[in-house]
């Protein structure tokens, strides 16, 4: 019953309590300022700022508070909660003379209720123009590039000087975004033809950087084609080498067996008959290759008498063959006297 009586005696306080003293600046902020109606409910997340006799007196907390008539008046309704204000779009110009037109989203709250009511005449209108003046500020230190690139710098550095401002008024700036740039028809068809230009130069690098590139690879391939080629030579001389010494020893070794197999033959009975016999063959096998290579040929006076070739050949390795036989006899006489002087030295004792 107490609640029905408060809500109607309310109710009826509103109908009768002029409202001339509201000014429009304050229309937002006093439209939704309650009657005393002695027994009030306060909801959450609001600060109802009471004066008594025209002085301020406390803030009511959320939940059940109790004033006394007449003398008691809910002055100013805060809200606690996070506040959007939108910034409305005005014209700045850049450190480079180019004028933008630019908008924004402003976020904040109230942190002191008795600072927000007594210490600003409207937190809203004045948050707001501290809001465009710092923006015109801020981007008249930036050029028209940079306003783009650092939108995340600028949002930052206009939170930073409002909140220096407000702090007075009790009022926290929490972030503000810019919600749209727009610059001039002429700077904007400018910005596209750089654009298109910096896209051309960039194809152009990057063109020339791919045929550079291709350029090079191609050298590199050329150039391990011919390291491999000149290795696959080397190795190729290298085994081609290995295989004639390899040659040069068997032709060797096969010429030394062939040579000692002659010497042992001639050394038998009757080897230089033998001997006398592979002469003539031989002499006449060359003989019937004369004149086959060439036209000029070169013979003896006695071409035609074999027994005297032959005879000559066998002279000629009989004289080759006395050094040898003198050096074996001379080596047995050396070993003779060592082998006889332990007996001549006992015929002395």
């Amino acid at each position: 019953m107490l609640r029905i009586w408060c809500r109607a005696g309310g109710a009826v306080l509103k109908r009768t309590v002029p409202t001339l003293w509201v000014t429009p600046a304050q229309q937002r902020w006093a439209s939704h300022s309650p009657v005393n109606t002695v027994v009030l409910f306060v909801p959450q997340q609001e600060a109802w700022v009471v004066e008594r006799m025209g002085r301020f007196h406390r803030i009511l907390e959320p939940g059940l508070n109790i004033l006394i008539p007449i003398l008691d008046r809910i002055r100013y309704v805060q809200s606690l909660k996070e506040i959007v204000i939108d910034i409305p779009e005005q014209s700045a110009i850049s450190l480079d003379n180019v004028t933008l037109q630019i908008d924004g989203v402003l976020y904040l709250r109230i942190l002191d209720p008795f600072k927000a009511s007594y210490g600003v005449e409207d937190p809203e209108y004045a948050v707001t123009q501290l809001a465009q003046t710092t923006m015109r500020s801020e981007l008249g230190k930036l050029t028209l590039d940079k306003v783009f690139r650092e939108r995340e710098s600028l949002n930052s550095n206009i939170v930073q000087s409002i909140n220096q401002a407000s702090d007075e008024w009790g009022i926290r700036c929490l972030r503000y975004e810019i919600k749209d740039i727009q610059v001039p028809p002429r700077v904007k068809e400018s910005m596209q033809m750089q654009v298109e230009a910096e896209r051309r130069k960039r194809a152009t690098v990057l063109e020339s950087e791919g045929t550079r590139e291709a350029a090079i690879n191609v050298a590199e391939g050329r150039k391990q084609s011919q390291i491999l080629a000149s290795e696959g030579e080397k190795a190729e001389q290298i085994n081609k080498a290995a295989g004639e010494a390899l040659a040069v020893l068997a032709k060797a070794e096969a010429k030394s067996k062939a040579i000692r197999l002659l010497s042992e033959a001639l050394a038998e009975k009757n080897g230089n008959a033998a001997a006398s016999l592979s002469v003539a063959e031989q002499y006449v096998s060359a003989f019937s290759r004369l004149a086959k290579d060439s036209n000029t040929v070169l013979l003896p006076s006695s071409t035609s008498d074999v027994s005297r070739m032959v005879t000559q050949a066998m002279t000629i390795y009989s004289t080759l063959s006395k050094p040898t036989l003198k050096a074996g006899i001379i080596k047995t006489k050396k070993e003779e006297p060592s082998e006889g002087a332990p007996v001549q030295s006992t015929s002395a004792q």
